[in-house]
């Protein structure tokens, strides 16, 4: 098990392996796996990709974000010309119904709501509008409107973590109520636990995947 001033120094390291970012201006703290990550960054995919690149780490347990998203002068765009511009882009999302997504922009920070039949329709809307220039953040309140049938959901979850050779498939306990999901148990890494979110989300129909997963290492 690292202590913390080692996984201080692998983060650090990890952050600075990353061209996308400029590690120079993130402080990084750690005590007991949990790790903080604070400063300030030029974008807000530039934020998204700290916190990926932290996560992957080995040791971190948890994040805090305590980073700002400060769009240099050249870079800034009113609200009007964001929400164009994510319009645009969700429109050029070819398996993306436009007039299903709405958008809203208050000073940089874009929230999309409407309805989808996917959790990976949601996900590609909120990848197409995040880097964006001038964007400072997003919400993703688009919800799923296809209604599953808690009947073999289940079962199928569990099944299709087995068939993805998860280690930790065993460890996970699956908990479907209508179309809702809880995830709860031990897995041993974040890229584990996004694999079994990525697993639940998959199944047709489900309208939300609360995580109540620990990372044990």
């Amino acid at each position: 098990m690292k202590n913390d001033i080692q996984l201080q120094k692998d983060v650090l390291a990890e952050l600075k392996w990353q061209p996308a970012i400029n590690a120079a201006e993130i402080g990084v703290e750690a005590k007991n796996g949990v790790v903080t990550l604070s400063g300030h960054v030029g974008s807000y995919s530039e934020k998204w990709e700290a916190e990926r690149v932290a996560q992957r780490v080995f040791g971190v347990k948890a994040l805090a974000i305590e980073m700002d998203v400060t769009i240099p002068g050249h870079a800034s765009r009113n609200d009007t010309d964001i929400a164009a511009a994510a319009n645009s882009a969700i429109r050029w999302t070819s398996y993306l119904l436009d007039d299903n997504i709405h958008i809203t922009v208050e000073k940089g920070w874009v929230t999309l709501s409407g309805e989808v039949d996917w959790d990976y329709q949601r996900q590609s809307a909120i990848r197409a509008v995040r880097d964006l220039t001038g964007v400072t953040g997003c919400t993703n309140a688009i919800a799923i409107k296809a209604a599953a049938s808690s009947s073999g959901v289940k079962s199928d979850i569990e099944a299709a973590l087995k068939r993805r050779a998860s280690n930790d498939a065993q460890n996970i306990s699956v908990d479907v109520r209508g179309a809702d999901v809880t995830l709860t148990g031990s897995v041993g890494s974040w890229v584990e636990r996004d694999l079994a979110r990525d697993t639940a989300w998959a199944a047709p129909g489900v309208r939300s995947v609360v995580d109540k997963m620990t990372v044990a290492y």
